[in-house]
C-alpha cells in the first residue's frame, strides 16, 4: 500500500477511536503478511474465501493455528510466524452429501479452548444471490445444505500436543447439531430460522469459547434498534449432553450491521462487525465483556483493510498488546488466501 494511502488509513482509523489514550498513526500502520505455501480453496485453487482462524496460544511466535474456507468440507493447519503464515496439512471435518455431491460446511468461524478447536457452520439458508434454488423444486437440496451448515465441529488434539501440524496430532473429530435446536427454540430467533440472508435470516459468522461457554455471533438477523444477537451456551451441553444454559445477548452494533467474527481478549471478546448484507459498508472492531449488552468501539478498520463489496474482513486474531495499543491480524473474504493484514488498534 502506498505511504500516502497508509497515512490516510491511519488518520481515518484514529479519528474513530473511542477513549484512546495514544495516537496510533505510524507510516507502517498496516503490514501485509505473505503466505508461504498454499491456503487451499475450492477445486484446489488458492483460497479466496478464508473465513476464520484460531491458534492454540495467544502470545509469542510461532503459533499453531487452524484456518477455514467457507466453501469446503475441510480446515487447514497453519503455522504463524511474526509476519508470515505457513500453510500446512488439510483436515476433513464433515462428509455430508446430496445426490453424491459434497455439501460444504459453510464454516464461518474457528475457536480454540481446552486443547480443542471448534469450527462453526453458518446455520443458515445457502447463499443464493441469483435465486437459482427454487423452494418448490429444490426443497430437498436446500434442506440438505442447511443441515450440512448447521454443525459445530470439535477437533480434539491428542494429550500433550500444543503445536498441531497434521492429522496425526488429532485425537478425534466430532460434530454437533445441538446449536440449531437451541436457535430454533429461542423465542427471539426462531422466526428467522431458514430464511435467506437477504430476508434477514439466521447466519452465524463468529465463534469464541470463553469460560467453558461457546459464543455464536450472528451476521443476521438484524433486530430492532440496530441490535444483533450473540448466543452463548455451555460447550459441554453441545457435545456431552446436559442443559445448554442458553443466554441471548442483543448488542447495539447498528442498523444493517452484523458480527463477522469473535475472538477472546482481555477477559472479554473482540467483535469484528460489518454489513449484514452483501453491500458495501464500514467495518469496525469492538470490545465486549461477554455478559452485558454494551460494547465499546476500538477502531474503524474499513480503510486500513481496504474493505469493499468484494473484499470483506471476516476473521480477527489478537497478536500482541503494546504501548501503541493492540496489534491484530485481519483476514478477508474475497482476497487471495485471506490477504492477511496486521494493524494496530486501540486496546480495550
Amino acid at each position: 500500500m502506498p505511504i500516502r494511502q497508509k497515512l490516510l488509513a491511519c488518520a481515518l482509523l484514529s479519528a474513530t477511536l473511542i477513549r484512546a489514550t495514544t495516537a496510533l498513526c505510524r507510516h507502517d500502520e498496516v503490514a501485509i503478511w505473505p503466505v508461504n505455501g498454499r491456503l487451499v480453496g475450492k477445486d484446489g485453487e488458492k483460497s479466496e474465501n478464508v473465513s476464520g482462524i484460531a491458534c492454540t496460544t495467544t502470545t509469542g511466535f510461532p503459533r499453531a493455528c487452524l484456518v477455514i474456507d467457507d466453501e469446503l468440507q475441510t480446515a487447514q493447519f497453519v503455522t504463524m510466524d511474526d509476519g508470515e503464515l505457513r500453510a500446512g496439512e488439510t483436515l476433513d471435518l464433515i462428509h455430508n452429501q446430496f445426490e453424491h455431491k459434497a455439501l460444504e460446511l459453510d464454516g464461518e468461524g474457528v475457536a480454540f479452548a481446552d486443547n480443542a478447536f471448534y469450527v462453526i457452520g453458518s446455520h443458515g439458508h445457502p447463499r443464493d444471490k441469483d435465486h437459482k434454488l427454487d423452494p418448490t423444486i429444490d426443497a430437498e437440496k436446500i434442506r440438505a445444505k442447511i443441515l450440512a451448515s448447521s454443525q459445530i465441529v470439535r477437533i480434539r488434539l491428542k494429550p500433550g500436543v500444543s503445536q498441531p501440524a497434521s492429522t496425526e496430532d488429532v485425537q478425534y473429530i466430532q460434530s454437533s447439531s445441538k446449536l440449531r435446536e437451541i436457535i430454533a427454540a429461542d423465542s427471539t430467533l426462531k422466526r428467522f430460522v431458514d430464511r435467506r440472508l437477504e430476508n434477514n435470516g439466521v447466519s452465524v459468522e463468529g465463534v469464541a469459547v470463553l469460560d467453558s461457554r461457546l459464543f455464536a455471533g450472528f451476521r443476521g438477523p438484524s433486530l430492532e434498534n440496530g441490535r444483533i444477537p450473540v448466543l452463548s451456551v455451555s460447550v459441554n451441553a453441545l457435545f456431552d449432553g446436559g442443559s445448554p444454559e442458553a443466554r441471548l445477548h442483543m448488542l447495539p452494533i447498528g442498523e444493517g450491521r452484523g458480527v463477522r467474527d469473535l475472538a477472546p481478549f482481555a477477559n472479554g471478546l473482540l467483535i469484528l462487525a460489518g454489513p449484514s448484507g452483501e453491500h458495501d459498508g464500514p467495518y469496525g472492531v469492538y470490545w465486549w465483556d461477554g455478559s452485558g449488552e454494551s460494547i465499546r468501539l476500538l477502531a474503524d478498520i474499513t480503510a486500513a483493510t481496504e474493505a469493499d463489496e468484494k473484499h470483506k474482513p471476516e476473521a480477527i486474531l489478537p497478536l500482541e498488546e503494546g504501548h501503541s495499543g493492540l496489534r491484530v491480524l485481519v483476514l478477508s473474504d474475497g482476497r487471495n488466501e485471506g490477504g492477511p493484514r496486521a494493524l494496530w488498534i486501540a486496546a480495550p
